[in-house]
């Protein structure tokens, strides 16, 4: 019995999804097809389209899915303990030194290593 409704949620799903690929293309092919038409019209006529399409996505099992894990990472992120501007202010300039530091050491490895080979060449 359950492998009989997981079928049909699978079929159903396949048509929603068709369902929601042909609203998206239909939006494109129309607002290709209606090019000399306002463009705000057009606009909101994607916009719908690609809402309806979105919504009807929504309803599949994957749909549900994204949607489950959009929220639990919303309410992850709330829990995140972001860094005080200061903190933030410190750390970029640690960064920015860093790098510095490291691109004078790689120039004068490069100077370095340039003089050797032409000393080896005798350029």
């Amino acid at each position: 019995m359950t492998a009989n409704t997981e079928d049909q949620g699978n079929s159903l799903d396949i048509v929603k999804w068709g369902v929601a690929v042909i609203l998206v293309a239909a939006a494109v092919v129309g607002n290709q097809f209606y090019s000399e038409e306002s463009v705000l019209i057009r606009a909101i006529a994607v916009i719908v389209a690609f809402a309806i399409a979105g919504f009807i996505a929504l309803q599949t099992v994957k749909g549900k899915r994204a949607l489950e894990f959009a929220r639990e990472a919303q309410i992850e992120v709330r829990k995140v303990i972001w860094p005080t501007r200061q903190e933030a202010l410190n750390t970029t300039f640690i960064v920015l030194a860093a790098t510095a530091i490291l691109a004078v050491i790689l120039w004068l490895l490069d100077m370095g290593l340039l003089k050797v080979i032409n000393f080896i060449t005798g350029v």
